[in-house]
C-alpha cells in the first residue's frame, strides 16, 4: 500500500464521536432518570433550562414569519420539545441512532422532524437558524472545525457552551466524548483561532453562573454573513 492509499484509508475511518455518544447513553454516564435516555443535568436543571427556553423563545417569536430551526445535537429533546411550537419547522438531529428512534416514538408534532446524522461528516438540512446547545464542548477541534465550516450556510446560530468563569485559554483540544474543556480550564470561542467563524453580529442571550466554581453556561446569538 503506497502513501496515497494509506491516506485515503485513514480519511475514510469514522470519527470516534458516534461510539463515544452511544456509550454515554448506554451506560448512563450523564446520570439517568425514568426515561431510556438522559442528556444530563444541563438539559434538565430548571435554573439552566427555564431561562434558556425564555431567551430562545423571545428570539424565535420576534419574527413575523416563523423560522426553520435545525437543532444540532438534540439529545433527549427535553429542551427542544418546548421550542417546536415557535418554529415553522424544527429539525432535530443527533448522532445516536437509538436515541433518535426513541425520540420519534415520544415526540410527534406536524412541524417536527428527527434525523440521525453526524454533524461533522454528513450534509445538514437547510434552515434559517441553527441551535447548538452544549454540543461542541464535547467534540474535538478537528470536528468542531468541520461543523463551523457548515455554519456559514445559516443566517443565525444560537450557541451554548459551558465555560470557565473569568479569563481562560480558549479552544484547547480534547478527545470527543463525555468530558468537556472545562477540565482543562478552557472553553470554545468560535471567533478566534483555529476556528475563526466570520459573523455579522454577536449578541449575548444568556449567562448562568453555576455554584461552587463550576463555571458559567453562556448562550450567544451569532448572525452570519
Amino acid at each position: 500500500m503506497d502513501h496515497k492509499q494509506k491516506t485515503l484509508k485513514k480519511e475514510k475511518q469514522p470519527w470516534p464521536t458516534k461510539a463515544a455518544m452511544q456509550q454515554v447513553y448506554k451506560n448512563n454516564l450523564w446520570g439517568s432518570n425514568a426515561s431510556n435516555f438522559y442528556s444530563g443535568e444541563g438539559s434538565h436543571l430548571p435554573e439552566l433550562v427555564n431561562p434558556y427556553i425564555e431567551a430562545v423563545t423571545s428570539f424565535l417569536t420576534a419574527f413575523k414569519n416563523p423560522l426553520v430551526v435545525c437543532d444540532l445535537g438534540c439529545g433527549d429533546f427535553n429542551i427542544g420539545q418546548q421550542l417546536v411550537k415557535h418554529t415553522k419547522t424544527y429539525i432535530a438531529i443527533d448522532i445516536v441512532p437509538d436515541l433518535i428512534a426513541y425520540n420519534k416514538t415520544i415526540f410527534k408534532t406536524p412541524n417536527l422532524e428527527f434525523k440521525c446524522l453526524d454533524i461533522a461528516v454528513d450534509d445538514l438540512p437547510s434552515a434559517d437558524c441553527v441551535v447548538l446547545r452544549q454540543v461542541l464542548q464535547h467534540v474535538s477541534n478537528t470536528e468542531v472545525q468541520k461543523i463551523v465550516q457548515k455554519l456559514a450556510y445559516y443566517k443565525y446560530v444560537i450557541l451554548t457552551e459551558h465555560l470557565p468563569e473569568g479569563n481562560f485559554m480558549p479552544n484547547k483540544d480534547l478527545i470527543s466524548g463525555q468530558g468537556i474543556r472545562l477540565k482543562k480550564q478552557s472553553g470554545l470561542d468560535l471567533l478566534v483561532a483555529p476556528f475563526n467563524l466570520k459573523v455579522k453580529a454577536v449578541q449575548l442571550l444568556l449567562s448562568v453562573v453555576l455554584e461552587n466554581g463550576k463555571g458559567v453556561v453562556v448562550t450567544t446569538l451569532y448572525e452570519i454573513f
